[in-house]
């Protein structure tokens, strides 16, 4: 069974960070400049705000936001953003690190997010996945197939 060792954030910090080289180093075709780039601090912002509101709901919830240890969850979290998408927070580490890109400017930091979508599905989501589909087995199966991994199917 796979396993979740890196703890998300340090993925979506990473991500920022090779975001950074390349448009220091590799930028290609600036298309956000001065005050327009600043739009990218709003979707940071909105982002922030809709992790804190999914992390808020797991503590109402009285279950574990912990995404290392999935198997110490006591029930599934389905209300919030969590009726639109199963993972908000990865969805939020998304939108802030595409807000990211747009604050930085050029076109080339946006090539890390099809990588960003890629490892925290391979890496968490579906290690996640596994183990909620044999805690919660029905009511997560049912849950899957009414939501969206992400936003889109």
């Amino acid at each position: 069974m796979l396993q979740t060792r890196i703890p998300p954030p340090v993925y979506a910090l990473l991500a920022a960070l090779a975001m950074w080289g390349l448009d220091k180093h590799l930028p290609i075709l600036h298309i956000f400049s001065a005050p327009w780039h600043r739009i990218g601090l709003g979707f940071i912002a909105l982002a922030l705000l809709a992790d804190l509101w999914s992390l808020w709901l797991f503590f109402q919830a009285r279950t574990t936001p912990n995404p290392l240890k999935p198997q110490n969850s006591s029930q599934l979290v389905t209300s919030g953003l969590y009726r639109y998408t199963r993972n908000p927070m990865y969805l939020g580490m998304l939108i802030m690190l595409m807000g990211w890109a747009i604050y930085l400017g050029s076109f080339s930091p946006l090539l890390i997010l099809p990588l960003f979508v890629w490892v925290i599905n391979t890496q968490q989501i579906l290690p996640e996945e596994a183990v909620l589909a044999q805690r919660f087995g029905a009511s997560y199966q049912a849950y899957r197939q009414s939501v969206p991994r992400w936003l889109w199917p």
